[in-house]
């Protein structure tokens, strides 16, 4: 059957190791972020700069950092950027091991100090479901008396093995804003890369994929009518931190999103869940 067992970081960071014969993962308990998940038998899904060190209050550079309750800079320039929950503690309240592999449930506890930012009554917790697939969601229930709003991502970095190399599919009809510009339309359904790319993606199908030297990852998204494709290329690479300068080369991030016009409203006991599958395709 496998085991779930919590250990600790040798930088101090608690998190949970999975261990089943359909995968093994990682999971922090800081950000409820997964940083490892390789399918029994295929390459890891997940990508993580050599350059991060698992310092308590940083998020990870790399995995699946979870952005809420807003994504990107607040209107308030001295919060954080992409909210606070990728940086608490969450707590794991439920692991069910199954045959086919394992499901955990992660709750965040709203802090008196994170009130400031977020001042409603509000129920979050993360899904992990591991098996030959990576299913992660994230679920929002609005337990206050009046509706909520709020902005949030999955940011997913990906191994590519090449930039270069790396074509990302599926993005046929969309359109897309980039460095404050646009809307645009897609041409075509491919994007490469040979420059920064930074776009969030609107009017998008839920299926995409990125055709690597190393396979197809499958990436789909449910609940999700944005996404954000991002990859900071040569002089962003240089002023990121906890990321190496060449870093660039190996990776990309492709989040599912809930951005723009994209917003969730919450009404009164209503709930919202934001979901990505992701996979080697066979």
């Amino acid at each position: 059957m496998g085991s779930v067992t919590t250990k600790k970081h040798a930088n101090g960071l608690e998190y949970v190791d999975v261990d089943t014969p359909a995968c093994k993962a990682r999971i922090f308990l800081q950000g409820a972020q997964i940083d490892f998940f390789q399918p029994t038998g295929k390459a890891p899904l997940l990508w993580v700069s050599s350059a991060d060190d698992y310092q308590a209050g940083s998020g990870i550079r790399g995995g699946i950092p979870v952005c809420w309750p807003w994504f990107g800079m607040n209107d308030n320039s001295d919060w954080p950027q992409h909210g606070f929950a990728r940086t608490r503690l969450w707590a794991l309240e439920s692991v069910q091991m199954k045959d086919s592999g394992v499901e955990l449930r992660f709750t965040l506890k709203i802090s008196e100090e994170d009130k400031l930012y977020w001042p409603h009554d509000t129920r979050v917790e993360m899904l992990f479901i591991l098996n030959g697939t990576l299913t992660v969601s994230l679920k929002n229930t609005n337990l206050s008396g009046y509706p909520i709003s709020f902005t949030q991502a999955l940011h997913t970095y990906f191994p590519i093995g090449d930039i270069s190399q790396l074509k990302a599919k599926g993005f046929e009809g969309s359109q897309y804003i980039e460095f404050g510009e646009g809307p645009f339309k897609q041409q075509g359904d491919e994007v490469s890369f040979d420059k920064e790319t930074d776009r969030v993606y609107t009017k998008l199908s839920d299926l995409q994929e990125l055709v690597t030297p190393e396979g197809v990852i499958e990436v789909n998204r449910e609940n999700s009518r944005s996404a954000v494709l991002w990859n900071p290329w040569i002089e962003k690479s240089q002023r990121l931190s906890r990321f190496n300068s060449d870093d660039y080369l190996s990776m990309v991030c492709l989040e599912a999103a809930n951005v723009l016009d994209d917003a969730v409203t919450l009404a009164p006991d209503e709930s919202h869940t934001l979901t990505t599958k992701i996979r080697w395709k066979s």
